[in-house]
């Protein structure tokens, strides 16, 4: 594969075969190094091979190999002659983290830590098909959360409505069919609303260890010393057997509308077609079962603070700064060659990065940009930024997601054998709660990339602006 180093954040993988444009990678020297011995690259290359696609295939630096796309993947498609592809989304829709802030500094719940993760890991079911023997919906609640989003959880208590204001699409991506969403999906969903699941999701109370942009931050509502919690986490089962079944249902489609496919997990259809249409109906549904899931974590981790610290909300302060989404394709409208088009955007494992001024950045950082959070590993940091003009121009308003897996969940539990990975971070200042020891085995520091050098690239190529640092203090995992 020819690779073309355009800056020291930028390859070029020129457009040649089947490609109908160029690949674009976003990594540093010694990112590409490891890149060139992954299929992930591969991967790039494939997906320039659809149909309609509109400027490159781009990969963010947290690239990795993942499902028909790469993890870190972005590309757009024309629409009317280009197709959408569950590959491109992910079988975990609308994974997304979002970020609290509060009034509390460090050293008022340092006494407290213990009993805040133990409090969080009691009310916020976990671990590998979790579930809410409390809360089970109904086939009319199931409805309206496929169709609501987030709107349906603050409805019913669940927050409030500032913080609709401060979620991408205001908690509900439009268009979401709950008839597209097969009777399996919503029987996997319906007693899992208000879960964290397994793998890399999380729930993290971290503190502001720097500020980077002190005037974004004061905009952000961000201080050095200050508690932040951050929680990341998906559509849980209802998404992935969405994906399961879009995948049988695109694959017909693919040979239908005679579309040649490089790898067949690009399973796609155009975008246009009925089946294109219904996937897109009910991925959005699925989105909005993540979004309301979020919701409802955000209310149990509101409550647990105000229960072990014996405080009142407006004493805590615990208002959402933004919630984004990672794994989704949206009808969206870009500039490409001077003129404004309608484009439906894939981003696989990577986030939205809007700029100042933009009509969808809320309003209260439309002077400094759409907030864009950055999870690390559990061991060292997570960021804060902000989204640029440039991103907007160049990626489709898109960024990095996290720090990106650099070993498989095999190879970390090979890694930890005769560990104690739990001590492990007890050293490093970090309490962890979790369902299982393998759960933090597969999530130990030494799997993922360094994520400071992650955001160094998005910071040089100008797809993002580091606001601030977050520390790691208590993590309740799968």
């Amino acid at each position: 594969m020819q690779l073309e180093q355009l800056d020291p954040w930028r390859w070029r993988i020129p457009q040649s075969g089947t490609m109908h444009s160029d690949g674009l990678v976003f990594a540093s020297a010694a990112m590409m190094a490891e890149l060139r011995q992954d299929k992930s690259l591969e991967q790039v290359v494939n997906v320039a091979c659809l149909p309609g696609i509109v400027g490159p295939s781009i990969a963010m630096p947290d690239i990795h190999w993942g499902y028909g796309f790469p993890i870190g993947g972005v590309a757009a498609f024309d629409p009317d002659t280009g197709v959408v592809s569950p590959g491109g989304v992910g079988y975990d829709i609308n994974c997304g983290v979002r970020l609290l802030r509060s009034r509390l500094t460090v050293a008022e719940i340092r006494p407290h830590l213990a009993r805040l993760a133990d409090t969080l890991f009691r009310h916020i079911p976990c671990g590998v098909g979790s579930r809410r023997r409390d809360r089970k919906l109904s086939a009319k609640e199931m409805h309206q959360v496929l169709l609501q989003g987030a709107r349906w959880a603050v409805a019913q208590g669940f927050g409030n409505a500032a913080d609709l204001d401060h979620i991408e699409a205001g908690g509900a991506l439009p268009g979401a069919d709950p008839d597209g969403v097969s009777p399996r999906a919503q029987e996997r969903g319906h007693d899992q609303l208000g879960t964290l699941g397994s793998g890399n999701h999380f729930v993290e109370i971290q503190q502001v260890e720097r500020i980077h942009d002190e005037m974004a931050a004061a905009a952000l509502g961000l201080f050095p010393g200050q508690v932040t919690v951050s929680i990341h986490t998906g559509s849980r089962g209802l998404g992935y057997q969405v994906c399961d079944d879009y995948l049988r249902l695109l694959h017909q489609a693919s040979r239908k509308y005679g579309i040649v496919l490089p790898d067949r997990q690009l399973c796609c259809a155009p975008v246009r077609s009925p089946e294109g249409q219904q996937y897109l109906a009910a991925m959005a549904g699925a989105a909005n079962f993540a979004f309301a899931n979020r919701q409802l974590i955000t209310a149990a981790v509101r409550d647990s603070f105000a229960e072990v610290l014996r405080r009142g909300p407006d004493d805590l302060g615990m208002a959402l700064i933004y919630d984004v989404c990672h794994n989704v394709a949206k009808l969206e409208s870009h500039s490409v060659g001077g003129r404004e088009r309608t484009l439906c955007v894939h981003r696989k494992g990577a986030t939205r990065a809007y700029p100042p001024g933009h009509p969808e950045t809320p309003a209260a950082y439309r002077d400094c940009g759409q907030p864009v959070l950055i999870p690390g590993d559990m061991g060292r940091y997570s960021y804060v930024l902000v989204g640029t003009a440039a991103a907007y121009d160049e990626t489709y308003g898109s960024t990095c997601h996290g720090a990106g897996r650099r070993l498989s969940r095999q190879a970390a539990l090979k890694a930890t054998r005769g560990r104690n990975p739990v001590a492990e971070m007890a050293a490093r200042g970090v309490l962890v709660r979790a369902a299982g020891r393998a759960t933090v085995a597969e999530e130990v520091p030494e799997a993922y990339k360094d994520v400071a050098e992650v955001v160094a690239v998005v910071e040089g190529a100008g797809i993002g602006r580091i606001v601030a640092r977050l520390k790691p203090l208590a993590v309740i995992k799968g």
